[in-house]
């Protein structure tokens, strides 16, 4: 992939999945377009990984905990901002799951491949899992913060142990549940 292509890529993975939430809920434009700085991160983010692409490689253990660590972050934060519009608390939770994993979604399909939430991965479900806990919290009046951060720890927790433990969900035509 060329560097225009990776830093495409790049952006698209940063905010895609948040500016879906912000269209779907209403809050326009966007935050993820409504000032630079987003596209100036991914776009910093992009020339590294471009740059440095044999060292992010061979380092895929962090690579994929800070993946983790982002999908926990983003499903929080746009389940809360979900919350903060009025959304009712079970789309409050799928708004945040998506806020999650659109961009990997869709940098996915742009690359070819079959989205990794939609091959039996345990990672759309532990965002949905870390979307639960803050509308649980926001519903029972708990401390936001304690809560974002317990929500955050769940969904990491989750999508690490699926990466190092093997754990996945049934597969459409297997035996196993």
């Amino acid at each position: 992939m060329d560097l225009f292509g990776v830093l495409v890529l790049a952006f698209v993975t940063a905010v895609f999945g948040g500016i879906t939430r912000d269209v779907l809920i209403g809050a326009i434009p966007p935050a993820s377009i409504a000032s630079w700085h987003d596209l100036a991160l991914a776009v910093a983010a992009g020339l590294l990984v471009f740059r440095f692409y044999g060292l992010f490689d061979r380092l895929q253990h962090p690579v994929l905990f800070f993946d983790a660590a982002g999908l926990g972050v983003f499903a929080v934060a746009g389940t809360q901002k979900a919350l903060d519009h009025g959304i009712n608390w079970p789309m409050a939770a799928v708004l945040g799951m998506i806020s999650g994993i659109g961009g990997g979604m869709v940098r996915d399909v742009l690359t070819a491949q079959v989205p990794t939430v939609l091959r039996a991965d345990i990672y759309a479900v532990a965002a949905l899992a870390g979307a639960v806990v803050m509308v649980a919290g926001d519903a029972l009046g708990l401390p936001p913060t304690a809560v974002a951060l317990a929500g955050i720890a769940l969904c990491v927790s989750l999508r690490l142990m699926a990466i190092y433990r093997g754990w996945r969900l049934p597969v459409a035509g297997s035996k196993r549940l």
